[in-house]
């Protein structure tokens, strides 16, 4: 029998101070051997091998029925920066890509993929469990594979000896099993059975991918600790110790995970934390060069794209791109088209149909009709949307009448939209290819549920014994499923019905109707009223929800082909006379989806321009401080901006600080308590403030020895502080001077 794997090595403490760095800047042991034994370089050499066999290709659809192209040959670069923290995102992820798209990337710190574990220049600290967070389908798995390929070619990262990709989908299957880490790898990686490994002798590295994927109990707060690798327990016990550091402290931690699922690792726990953004605009149009091989046709569809706002903004998301370019090279080859698609609910609808017949290229054998696989596959994703899962299992497609030994037949129904995979631990996973995908799936099923059986999906209620004996049913209209769906989404507090409350509206449209029933060959009719859809929205708005919450609502009303409200705004920005105008509710909240949605940069925010006799500074700053917090340079001078103003506009951007670089308050009513709010920002170590002028605002020493606090407890990135014509005694400016001559500190300029 063999002798179980070795890993020897400190196991009680996580201090970094005791490691060292190679010259490249990579983490290494303390005692790391550049020269291994023949035996290991020949398990090196077998990992690498069977690992580049398993990454090498990239399949679009299905790993056995999609066609396999080596990675290398069509990988488009991703654009990932480095991110202040694995904070929770509570906004729906189309909202979180909508926002990034519009952020200057020069204010962002880039990084390569193979670059995760080297610190950037000016960064002195060991790297050595890094969390990569970004929304489904942007290009975190790609990510994590073209690491591996690279290292498995011997291109990067050379000096990692051993490298263990265990993602979260596969370790699920093993959660109610009580192993030691050894065994764990044994199942995983067969070829460890043959090998001992020291932790000085080998540097490895653990890839946990997918950690919103993950269905085991990461309890970090427990006070259970292992340090022995011999020691047996339970996979989530052995996954938060390795990532604690008490079990081999030596080796490097990667970490993937959707931006709401981020803070399931404590952020003592993290050292870097990197962000992976998708597509930026060149990268875009060079994926569509390389995936379309007919040049002129590639600029057709990227025009195309271009000319429809919401459909740009999602040409971020890699998985996007890919749909798009199956529907739009489709379409645009055929000689006689129908609508090219200016929605996501077109464009998804048309995705839908194209891969639904893929089957009938296919010899499959015809055990479901196609009408009862969708209704099916509907039924799970929207059960599972309402759950808040993107992978399932065989017990969740039994839930829904799908027998899991058809399920191979059910992927290759809808070859490149529900996904089988078979994990290293011989355990089935199911998943939707993009969440989108299931969201529109969801909508569907939604849709079709209440046209063809009368029912609304969200009503639990059964019918009584006493309209059953009369026979009688209620009945249910599409304006009714649409209203309940609506407020659905407005109480979630993450949003995550967003986009299955934009798919379903848009299903409504007679245009949409006519493409399902090239997919369906029954579906219910039912009289539907747009317009008292829109009426609902709109009243809704006008309710005066958080910003946030309206700017979905105003996509809805983008599904359902009204503009209005958009264009009136449009007009008053064009003609300059947005400041002499009284706005209602709906008009602000429109103003600001205008705004936040426009394809310029939010660089620079000046309030006087929106600002009129009607309105007060406050009230203007209140009802747009959405489009504040995505700004870099906020210009409020000489606005009037009370302490009031003051208390709304720092508590807006302590929610989102890294954003602000330049704040121009002078010539207001500020004061001292307004100062002393502004000083409670400066000490969040995420503020990035660089310039901050409060020129004739009324300030004291009080309000100065709150700023000197501020900046002695945080050194910040605070540059410039102009505190010129206040009310400020000599030994209050001498406070701040002795700060700039302080080498901690970073102010240089104070007037």
């Amino acid at each position: 029998m063999t002798e179980p794997m070795k890993f020897e090595g400190k196991h009680t403490s996580t201090d970094l101070s005791e490691q060292s760095m190679d010259t490249r800047g990579t983490f290494r042991g303390r005692h790391m051997s550049s020269n291994l034994s023949r035996d290991s370089q020949l398990v090196q050499s077998t990992c690498k091998s069977n690992l580049l066999k398993r990454f090498q290709c990239l399949y679009e659809g299905i790993a056995k029925q999609g066609n396999p192209k080596l990675l290398n040959e069509i990988y488009t670069e991703l654009y990932i920066t480095e991110s202040e923290s694995g904070e929770i995102n509570n906004e729906h992820e189309v909202r979180q890509i909508e926002t990034q798209s519009r952020r200057a990337e020069t204010e962002d710190t880039p990084i390569k993929c193979n670059d995760i574990f080297r610190p950037l220049p000016g960064q002195d600290k060991p790297i050595r469990t890094v969390l990569t967070k970004g929304v489904a389908g942007i290009g975190k798995t790609v990510s994590v594979q073209k690491f591996i390929v690279d290292w498995a070619e011997g291109k990067e990262n050379q000096d990692v000896q051993l490298i263990f990709p265990l993602p979260f989908r596969e370790i699920n299957l093993m959660k109610d099993k009580t192993l030691n880490l050894s065994d764990l790898l044994h199942v995983f990686f067969p070829e460890t059975k043959e090998m001992e490994i020291s932790s000085d002798e080998y540097k490895v590295l653990f890839i946990f991918d997918g950690l919103d994927e993950c269905r085991l109990s990461l309890n970090f707060k427990s006070e259970e600790k292992l340090c022995n690798i011999s020691e047996s327990a339970s996979v989530d016990e052995l996954l938060m110790n390795l990532i604690e550091g008490n079990l081999l402290p030596s080796a490097l931690i990667w970490i993937t995970s959707r931006p709401a699922a981020a803070n399931l690792v404590p952020s003592e726990c993290v050292h870097r934390v990197t962000e992976v953004r998708g597509f930026n605009e060149p990268q875009k149009e060079e994926y569509f060069r390389k995936r379309i091989s007919d040049q002129s046709l590639a600029d057709t569809i990227i025009t195309h794209l271009k000319s429809s706002r919401s459909l740009h903004i999602m040409c971020h998301i890699p998985v996007f791109c890919w749909i798009s370019a199956i529907v739009l090279e489709e379409m645009l080859s055929e000689a006689e088209r129908g609508e090219i698609p200016k929605t996501l609910t077109q464009m998804y609808t048309h995705f839908l149909i194209i891969q639904t017949n893929i089957k009938h290229e296919k010899d499959y054998e015809k055990r479901v009709k196609d009408e009862d696989m969708i209704l099916k596959l509907g039924k799970l994703a929207f059960q599972q949307l309402m759950k808040g899962n993107l992978i399932f299992y065989e017990e969740d497609l039994r839930g829904c009448g799908i027998d899991v030994t058809e399920a191979s037949v059910y992927s290759g129904l809808c070859t490149q939209i529900f996904r089988e995979e078979l994990g290293l631990y011989h355990g089935k996973v199911f998943c939707f290819d993009r969440l989108s995908i299931q969201e529109h799936l969801a909508a569907l099923y939604a849709h079709i549920y209440l046209t063809n059986k009368n029912r609304n999906v969200f009503d639990k209620t059964k019918q009584s014994l006493f309209s059953k004996i009369l026979n009688q049913k209620k009945y249910h209209s599409l304006s009714e499923l649409h209203q309940r769906a609506v407020d659905e989404a407005l109480q979630s507090k993450n949003g995550h019905l967003d986009l299955f409350l934009r798919f379903l509206l848009g299903l409504s449209l007679e245009s949409n109707q006519t493409l399902l029933r090239e997919l369906l060959t029954q579906t219910g009719s039912c009289f539907y009223n747009k317009e008292k859809a829109v009426q609902y929205i709109k009243q809704k708005i006008r309710e005066n929800l958080s910003p946030e919450r309206s700017i979905n609502l105003f996509h809805c009303l983008n599904e359902l082909g009204d503009d209005s409200l958009m264009q009136e705004i449009q007009r008053y920005l064009k003609s300059g006379e947005i400041g002499g105008i009284q706005l209602s509710s709906s008009q602000w909240s429109a103003l600001v989806y205008v705004l936040l949605t426009s394809e310029q940069n939010m660089d620079v925010f000046n309030l006087n321009q929106f600002i009129g006799a009607r309105n007060t500074a406050d009230e203007v700053l209140l009802k747009l401080l959405p489009v504040v917090k995505e700004s870099r340079s906020v210009q409020l001078r000489n606005c009037g901006v009370t302490d009031e103003g003051c208390a709304a506009l720092t508590s807006a951007l302590r929610s989102n600080p890294s954003h602000l670089r330049k704040l121009y308050l002078s010539r207001n009513k500020v004061g001292d308590s307004g100062v002393k709010l502004l000083s409670d920002l400066l000490q969040d170590p995420h503020c990035k403030l660089e310039i901050l002028r409060l020129w004739y605002c009324g300030v004291t020493d009080e309000g100065c020895a709150a700023l000197t606090s501020a900046l002695r407890s945080n050194p910040s990135h605070l540059r410039k502080l102009d505190l010129s014509w206040n009310n400020l005694i000599d030994s209050d400016v001498k406070l701040l001077s002795d700060l700039m001559v302080d080498p901690h500190y970073k102010l240089k300029k104070l007037w």
